[in-house]
């Protein structure tokens, strides 16, 4: 693996902070990142952020197929010359933004679900989570790098102020784990907090599903619309459509305390509120 710094230097580039580029320079964690992943022999891999191939290299190495998105065309150019340097031919750069990239579409085909790999820029990060849950009846686990602060936030118990709409949601169809983390000094240019690798694997089946999915997740994002508030403030002043005394009818129906809060609520609590509005309610607003 050439360190970035060299690799950069002779193509005249610059990392650019508006797309978040710090990028791994540790080889021996690379592969180690690789390794937890649990890639096998058969399997395909979209690498979100791929880079100047810190990741996609090692998991070539292992995978049947590579599909490394990189937003940056010249760093996908880079990363192109370094394959066909190393006669490597599994991957395929798309040279899109992750957010404007149908999943589904791009993995059809595959006989199998596919594993997602990569270090997610911080500005985007929480879209992303929202396009690999949307996207998850293709991918089987997410094995992806955040900054540490975002990291312990997706794996937040409720009741404080960690917990939010993405944690809810990720809950809900997900089971979440620690992989590793990743100092600050492994990368380039040196971001100014360490990282951590958590695996989010999607579960087969949801114990406590949700009559609508898609009504589930506006519930909890109205919830955290405006978190400070109670949840009968928030929900009836939400683009739900619902006024504050149907609110309080719904929360209670629900047993839950119109006086709390969003981020006291469980994943279970969610869907119980929601399939209680979507059921009982308003269908008229759904």
């Amino acid at each position: 693996m050439t360190s970035p710094r060299v690799l950069l230097s002779a193509w005249d580039l610059h990392p650019k902070k508006q797309l978040g580029q710090n990028f791994l320079a540790d080889p021996s964690t690379a592969g180690m990142i690789i390794e937890r992943s649990g890639i096998s022999p058969g399997d395909a891999v979209l690498e979100i952020g791929s880079g100047l191939g810190a990741l996609t290299l090692p998991a070539a190495s292992v995978a049947s197929r590579v599909i490394a998105v990189e937003t940056d065309r010249k760093i996908a150019d880079l990363l192109q010359t370094e394959l066909l340097a190393g006669d490597i031919s599994n991957v395929e750069i798309i040279r899109r933004n992750i957010l404007d990239v149908d999943i589904e579409k791009t993995v059809a085909g595959e006989d199998k679900k596919i594993i997602v790999i990569g270090n997610l820029p911080y500005n985007i990060s929480s879209q992303i989570l929202v396009q690999l849950i949307n996207a998850r009846t293709v991918i089987s686990r997410a094995v992806v790098m955040f900054q540490k602060e975002l990291a312990e936030r997706l794996v937040a118990d409720p009741g404080g102020k960690q917990y939010g709409r993405i944690t809810v949601m990720l809950g809900y169809c997900a089971d979440i784990k620690s992989v590793a983390v990743v100092k600050a000094r492994m990368f380039y240019p040196r971001p100014r907090v360490d990282s951590e690798v958590l695996e989010i694997r999607f579960k087969e089946k949801i114990a406590h599903p949700a009559a609508d999915e898609t009504f589930l997740f506006k519930v909890i994002k109205a919830a955290f619309g405006k978190r400070r508030k109670t949840l009968k403030n928030a929900l009836s002043r939400s683009q739900l459509g619902l006024d504050a005394p149907t609110t309080v009818r719904a929360l209670e129906a629900a047993a839950i305390d119109p006086v709390r809060r969003a981020e006291t609520l469980t994943v279970d609590e969610f869907v119980q509120l929601s399939n209680t509005i979507k059921v009982s309610l308003r269908p008229d607003v759904l």
